[in-house]
């Protein structure tokens, strides 16, 4: 008797087989990359919602008829940092899908405390600051704004959160730093802390650049494994700071 050939050399999937492979293409499509970042989005959200609601019920940022300029600075830099974590959540939203993703949990953690520890200082009592400190703040906050939008202008939709591979950007300043965005996220992080400086603050903001340093490394070899090219651009760049890392 002769085979019957009409069907796939291995036989048709099971239900259970074909939920998975329409589990797999589902987690290549814009939408699942959306809902994946939906609790970061919430997260910066609601922090955004708590940094304004500080601002109008503080009414040390709110003088009557007595500006001077320390008030204004520490608005200024209260202000920027406000901007600086809503730029971060339009940028998930329009990002593009992943090409290539970061195998088991560890690599998972790290972005994910490395993220939402960013923000996690906003939820600290903020701190009175003299001028000094404020202006300090004003400038690292306003410093790293400018230069994450710069690198962000070259990264477009590449912008990932988990360690994932979408595009590799090699010009502006990924011609000379291989993370560039990071370099700006810390000098803001760091300016951001400074407005609730504390032992928990700077706590916090030690523990979410330690995470962010192995962050780095993560998505490294994630860029490695999909551009064959990776390793002649790292050869030739830095980390984060030109002749330092």
């Amino acid at each position: 008797m002769q085979a019957d050939n009409t069907d796939p050399p291995f036989g048709k999937p099971s239900g259970y087989q074909y939920a998975i492979l329409r589990l797999k293409a589902f987690q290549e499509t814009k939408l699942y990359d959306f809902l994946a970042a939906m609790p970061v989005m919430l997260w910066f959200g609601v922090s955004i919602s708590n940094m304004l609601l500080a601002l109008a019920n503080d009414p040390a940022q709110w003088p009557a008829g007595n500006w001077d300029l320390r008030y204004a600075v520490a608005l200024v830099a209260r202000i920027t940092s406000i901007l600086f974590i809503g730029l971060v959540l339009v940028l998930l939203v329009v990002r593009r899908t992943p090409k290539a993703k970061a195998k088991g949990l560890m690599p998972r953690l790290s972005a994910f405390f490395g993220t939402y520890l960013m923000v996690g200082v906003v939820w600290l009592e903020p701190q009175p600051a003299g001028l000094l400190i404020s202006s300090i703040s004003l400038a690292l906050t306003f410093g790293g704004v400018c230069f994450s939008i710069f690198a962000l202008a070259h990264l477009g939709r590449s912008f990932s959160l988990m360690p994932e591979a979408r595009r590799l950007v090699t010009d502006g300043p990924y011609a000379m730093i291989r993370h560039p965005l990071y370099l700006g996220e810390a000098v803001s992080t760091v300016g951001l802390m400074l407005q609730y400086l504390s032992l928990p603050g700077i706590a916090i903001v030690a523990l979410q650049l330690a995470f962010q340093l192995q962050r780095i490394k993560n998505e490294e070899a994630v860029l490695g494994s999909l551009f064959p090219e990776y390793e002649s651009y790292r050869q030739h760049t830095a980390r984060l700071v030109p002749g330092l890392y």
